[in-house]
């Protein structure tokens, strides 16, 4: 029996963030006179590594440079209204220690940067049931670019295809996909008609199962 994994991006996947993430750009908006609808949130920014969300919004290619000032601006607003409410999605340390258990690797995978992922997994303390860990940083092609899920498998030693991803945004579906993995969709953030088709879909992690997950690959 070939090895498999589980691959899990953090952002409404392991914890329900975005609304703090809202809370976050829009102090950082409303600093430069901007104030972007709960519709354009949701269409560009859930999902979207920050480079893409400062180009729309700012309606300009921002600089490297400009970009990592930018986004140590914001994301240290996020980790400061966010450190006192870190909160996984209901029983997702439960499903992690089931999976353990049922001899699957694990990892994780987000776009969000990696003092994001820390003050998450430090909160939550799943760091070491994880045996690849991916942020922003390692990676150069953003989803929905495949990069950091075919990374994630590489790292982990474990066949694409032998690989299930959890993914709750348009982007991140698109990449566990074109990654060539089968996806769960979490509904956390999205609708299932607002993303692409996954094999399954979950509000939250009481909804699957071993069994479930073992049939995707019988």
């Amino acid at each position: 029996m070939k090895q498999k994994a589980v691959i899990f991006d953090m952002d409404g996947v392991i914890c329900h963030t975005n609304p703090f993430h809202s809370k976050a750009f829009r102090i950082f908006f409303e600093k430069r006179g901007l104030k972007p609808t709960d519709e354009e949130f949701a269409q560009h920014m859930f999902g979207k590594s920050n480079r893409y969300i400062f180009n729309h919004f700012f309606n300009t290619e921002v600089s490297d440079e400009e970009l990592l000032s930018l986004e140590n601006e914001k994301e240290g607003l996020f980790r400061e209204i966010y450190a006192e409410e870190v909160e996984p999605i209901a029983k997702f340390m439960e499903w992690l220690s089931a999976l353990k258990s049922g001899g699957f690797k694990t990892g994780v995978a987000t776009s969000a940067p990696r003092a994001n992922l820390d003050l998450i997994m430090g909160k939550l303390g799943f760091e070491s049931d994880m045996e690849s860990i991916l942020a922003s940083e390692d990676v150069i092609m953003h989803k929905p670019d495949p990069e950091v899920y075919l990374k994630s498998a590489a790292n982990l030693g474990v066949e694409p295809e032998q690989c299930l991803v959890f993914e709750d945004s348009f982007s991140g579906v698109s990449a566990g996909i074109n990654a060539g993995m089968k996806v769960v969709g979490v509904l956390s953030s999205h609708s299932e008609s607002e993303l692409p088709p996954c094999h399954f879909y979950i509000q939250d992690y009481r909804e699957i199962d071993l069994n479930m997950v073992n049939e995707l690959w019988a």
